[in-house]
């Protein structure tokens, strides 16, 4: 049904399919450890993973503590930056300034550099991977362009390559092309609609796992695809809620590429809708989970309403909204199991190689530095390293937060 929405052409819906008078339910939000160490685990990913990138940028190949004074709360750490480097030794090698011996500077370790040797290699085998993440978002927009200054914070997320707008995209002249956005900002526009990338991940879910006689009969146009759900536990059970699930995944399905205009945005149907936006975002991302910020950046161009963000929080068996590290992030909950990622990419399973290695240059900082040899055994780390805590997945408590329509529950949360 979906794949014949050309151009992302979305057919007319009767008004009465818009709304179904679902019950507005007040849920109440519960915290969940697992899913908060995994973010928490993962900002010191991200910091040192650009910190990586900022150090190969630089023309001296090092970075003093003068250049990333001010870069704590761009790379979303809870403590200084100078302080970070200095945990993980097996990254970040400090020596003194050449000229000013009392400034600290760093470069890569032999370990880094062979790290990100083969995180390049990863890139360059599964370009088009990322040619085609990149073409799916510009989909889900209006006019088919993104600004720049809105994809910067999203790349590691969505697993582009560093300058990706240097490196990746003059490569795909005949996909992609840099233009001025009307507010005068360089943007990238897709060129052309590829109707094969149109399918959004739940669509290709139901398909893969059903065969089933329910994707046929979405295809015929006679029933809606089912979002899966995760509730915290006691919500699944609750009366209210059941009935309120029940009428939201009997409403039509619209695809994150179909196109929105003559859907009411007062509607069922188009909170139905954002839910199926949001739930393909954070498809796209490589670890399922980006800050709720960098998606209100993409609020206009992919036509969500003001209060978007909403959704989450209403929605808690799809997402979960975390405040740890000073922030909010948003994940899908339904790409995670037992602590870990149900199916990582191979950059995702990289870079918990990388993780690992900047652990260990936590457990040798006591003794100095690592003993000889072991950087090249690091490096031999396989995934199945237990860095997840996944045993602590129904740990809950009790939380207050910004979540100001919803109440706070005190309830467990396990999936």
């Amino acid at each position: 049904m979906m794949n014949k929405f050309k151009n992302g052409f979305l057919p007319f819906i009767n008004l009465q399919f818009q709304y179904r008078g679902i019950a507005i339910v007040r849920l109440k939000w519960v915290k969940n450890r697992s899913l908060d160490h995994i973010i928490d685990k993962e900002t010191d990913l991200k910091a040192a993973s650009l910190l990586k990138d900022a150090i190969k940028r630089s023309s001296t190949g090092f970075l003093t503590t003068k250049t990333f004074t001010d870069w704590q709360k761009l790379l979303g750490l809870t403590v200084p930056v100078l302080r970070f480097m200095r945990r993980y030794p097996t990254l970040f090698h400090e020596f003194p300034h050449p000229r000013w011996n009392s400034l600290p500077c760093f470069r890569l370790t032999e370990t880094a550099q062979l790290l990100d040797s083969q995180e390049q290699s990863i890139y360059t085998l599964h370009e088009n991977d990322t040619v085609e993440r990149l073409s799916r978002l510009l989909m889900m927009t209006k006019t088919r362009t993104v600004p720049l200054q809105s994809l910067y914070p999203l790349k590691f997320d969505l697993g582009f390559p560093d300058s990706f707008e240097k490196t990746l995209i003059p490569k795909y002249p005949e996909k992609f092309q840099f233009v001025k956005a009307s507010n005068g900002v360089s943007a990238i526009r897709l060129k052309d609609w590829c109707e094969e990338f149109a399918v959004s991940a739940l669509q290709k879910s139901n398909e893969c796992e059903s065969g089933s006689d329910q994707y046929r009969e979405f295809k015929r146009g006679k029933t809606a695809l089912v979002f899966p759900m995760r509730f915290p536990r006691g919500y699944g059970g609750q009366k209210k809620v059941r009935f309120w699930m029940d009428e939201f995944q009997k409403l039509p399905y619209i695809s994150p590429y179909a196109d929105s205009s003559k859907i009411d945005p007062k509607s069922d149907l188009m909170e139905k809708r954002v839910v199926g936006v949001l739930h393909e975002i954070l498809s796209l991302c490589l670890h399922k989970k980006t800050k709720r910020n960098y998606l209100r950046s993409l609020r206009e161009e992919l036509n969500l309403p003001h209060k978007f963000t909403r959704i989450f929080t209403r929605y808690p068996g799809i997402f979960y909204l975390s405040l740890k590290c000073k922030t909010t992030t948003v994940t899908l909950r339904e790409a995670y199991a037992r602590g870990k990622l149900i199916d990582p990419h191979p950059l995702a399973r990289h870079r918990d190689k990388f993780y690992h290695v900047m652990r260990t240059g936590l457990l040798y900082r006591s003794d100095g530095s690592l003993k000889p040899g072991e950087d090249a055994l690091m490096v031999d780390y396989v995934e199945n390293d237990e860095m997840g805590d996944g045993d602590s997945e129904e740990e809950e408590v009790e939380t207050s937060g910004e979540f100001s329509e919803y109440e706070v529950s005190d309830s467990d949360d396990s999936e």
